[in-house]
């Protein structure tokens, strides 16, 4: 996850996160970049830019692919290396080079070599608050793929943070962690703040103790039609857009949660 305003507050966050994201449809996205995958070409080597916990890199190397997971926390990159580091797999995948993991900005990424494919799932872009954040990473992904390659990614659609906006607030009240989320919305920027009073229980055994802290996120939806233009401006030179995980052109379809994107170099 990228562009949060901040990092300070994102250290504790990323030690709930999983437990926050527990029902986000992980194989859903997956399920998208394997189909995409047999559209627009088989990958050897991928980039999960903004990887947060590796919850898609990690079951990406079980399918046999090499993979680098950029994300610009350092905690989130230290949730996902001990993930790995608990499976079975992890220490031969380190031994065969199939894995790493870097800490970088994603409107600057950059790697020793170009790689097949670099997918951006679970609404990151959304994180880049100005037109030229976009723009750049647009243009860094095109550099770091090779000819023929695919940048995959979702966004969400401006109507989505309105709704997010009309239907607040939201209430999580679990026994291991629990929230208290609002939003404030501004139409103009299409831009919305997501407050959320986090409550996560002590980790001791048989603990009865939570630990509040805030947190204070903003997002950025984007025009669909201004973004496939800045995609081929940036030199791909096939660029669809897709509704909800399916293979319906966005254009075709009502009611659009999240946009999914695949443009070709």
């Amino acid at each position: 996850m990228e562009g949060l305003e901040s990092l300070t507050s994102y250290r504790k966050f990323a030690y709930v996160y999983d437990e926050l994201m527990a029902d986000m449809p992980y194989s859903d996205w997956l399920s998208f970049a394997h189909e995409a995958w047999e559209r627009y070409g088989q990958p050897e080597t991928v980039v999960d830019l903004g990887c947060g916990t590796g919850s898609i890199t990690i079951p990406l190397l079980d399918s046999g692919l090499t993979v680098t997971g950029i994300d610009l926390s350092a905690d989130m990159l230290s949730v996902a290396r001990q993930r790995l580091d608990s499976t079975a797999q992890g220490a031969r995948l380190y031994h065969d080079g199939r894995v790493n993991w870097v800490q970088q900005n994603m409107t600057a990424w950059e790697l020793p070599e170009p790689v097949d494919s670099v997918i951006s799932f679970c609404d990151c872009i959304n994180y880049l608050l100005e037109e030229e954040e976009v723009i750049r990473t647009f243009q860094r992904t095109y550099q770091g793929l090779k000819p023929g390659g695919t940048f995959l990614f979702d966004v969400h659609h401006p109507d989505t943070l309105r709704r997010y906006d009309e239907e607040q607030p939201f209430v999580l009240d679990e026994d291991a962690i629990s929230y208290i989320w609002t939003c404030e919305f501004e139409d103009e920027k299409c831009e919305i703040e997501h407050h959320l009073t986090i409550f996560a229980r002590e980790a001791e055994p048989g603990a009865d103790l939570y630990r509040r802290f805030e947190e204070y996120h903003i997002q950025r939806a984007y025009d669909p039609a201004w973004m496939k233009q800045e995609l081929l401006r940036c030199g791909f030179r096939e660029v669809h857009c897709y509704a909800d995980f399916t293979w319906v052109e966005a254009e075709e379809s009502e009611d659009v949660a999240r946009l999914f994107y695949v443009a070709v170099k």
